[in-house]
């Protein structure tokens, strides 16, 4: 099943066309990396995917839902954390993820539960309690991702995930995007770390001044090298 699809995807800033004619596929069970250098329109298509800003030419899917068309049954299937957590700094991090469940209608049980798991997991269980203010940056990433995961999103989008996150939660992090895609999810996302792209994902992108360069499974983009050096050696013969 395609849980995301996007053909012929367009856009322009002014007569600065940021990306142009990209097309992808990512299906149950992926996790799919999305990397580029500074620039390169990796964060564009992501705005673009979660409804953020419109579309200059083709089309973007989540489930079969248009974005464009049918915005809020695209939207109800996925979650986005992005590279810079913004969250309401005056509620204490269980009211905003209360405030998230609210807004998702979800059940008060699957509520609890999931916030219960995912705090205990991230290590973020004693500060729930705490004003979003006194938080730290991976602190509210952390809170972030847990009201990411609470309506159980089919797509979850995350731009740089790992920043600021200390060890024992980039690891707790890399199981939970795993058991999404078990479960019949997909996540798509951007990250600098080609290492931990290479061996977190099954599916990688490469882009470079909104083109691109290559795309398809990890081993097939790869090959004998390292993805980090594949991946200097495309952006470095198309300058």
């Amino acid at each position: 099943m395609d849980i995301l699809a996007v053909n012929g995807y367009r856009k322009c800033y002014g007569d600065k066309v940021a990306v142009r004619d990209l097309s992808l596929t990512v299906q149950a069970g992926d996790i799919y990396g999305f990397i580029g250098h500074n620039g390169a329109g990796k964060t564009t298509l992501i705005r673009s995917i979660v409804g953020a800003q419109g579309i200059d030419g083709g089309t973007i899917a989540v489930c079969g839902h248009s974005i464009e068309t049918e915005p809020t049954e695209a939207k109800r299937m996925l979650s986005y954390v992005p590279d810079n957590p913004d969250i309401y700094e005056f509620m204490t991090g269980m009211k905003y993820l209360m405030y998230l469940g609210d807004i998702y209608s979800v059940p008060a049980d699957e509520r609890e539960q999931r916030v219960t798991t995912y705090a205990e997991r991230l290590g973020l269980t004693d500060a729930l309690g705490d004003l979003v203010s006194s938080y730290s940056h991976g602190m509210k990433q952390k809170l972030v991702i847990i009201g990411a995961l609470l309506h159980a999103p089919k797509l979850l989008i995350l731009d740089e995930p790992f920043v600021g996150l200390d060890p024992v939660a980039s690891h707790e992090l890399k199981l939970i995007l795993h058991e999404l895609a078990q479960a019949g999810g997909a996540v798509f996302f951007s990250s600098h770390v080609l290492e931990v792209v290479e061996k977190l994902c099954n599916k990688v992108m490469i882009i470079r001044g909104g083109e691109v360069l290559a795309q398809g499974t990890t081993e097939q983009v790869r090959g004998d090298s390292s993805l980090e050096d594949v991946f200097l050696e495309l952006v470095e013969m198309g300058e």
